[in-house]
């Protein structure tokens, strides 16, 4: 079984509001499969613990104008690593050295990734690359 569409969306939507708040290297997990109390990961890296707290609290705001109720915050004393729980949606917002140690990609890595349909960035625009999630 994989993630529902439900979850995906919800996925889609917390990405475009962190990468509005210049999150990065936004990548969504499919881990339905391997745990059973969530459909989905989505990692997000921030480059200080102010963006951090930023892409935190837009992910929340679209989410619940989305209509979903957040059951969980943690981390938020650091701003090293943000948890945020949706239920169907985990979402892990880390600073790039927290990110590169805990490597939840490479712990996760036999997960599939979900396409996240990203607009591209201007360096992406510039280069002629395309955003594969």
């Amino acid at each position: 079984m994989s993630a529902t569409e439900h979850a995906t969306e919800l996925s889609r939507i917390a990405a475009r509001a962190a990468a509005g708040k210049s999150g990065t290297d936004i990548v969504a997990l499919d881990v339905s499969e391997k745990l059973a109390i969530t459909d989905i990961f989505l990692v997000i890296s921030a480059v200080n613990e102010r963006q951090v707290s930023a892409v935190v609290d837009a992910v929340d705001e679209a989410l619940i104008k989305a209509g979903t109720k957040r059951t969980r915050r943690e981390g938020e004393q650091e701003n090293r690593w943000v948890l945020l729980d949706y239920l169907d949606l985990v979402v892990h917002v880390q600073h790039v050295e927290a990110r590169e140690l805990y490597s939840l990609e490479r712990l996760w890595g036999d997960c599939p990734r979900i396409a996240l349909e990203l607009p591209a960035t201007p360096d992406q625009q510039a280069d002629g690359q395309e955003r594969a999630e």
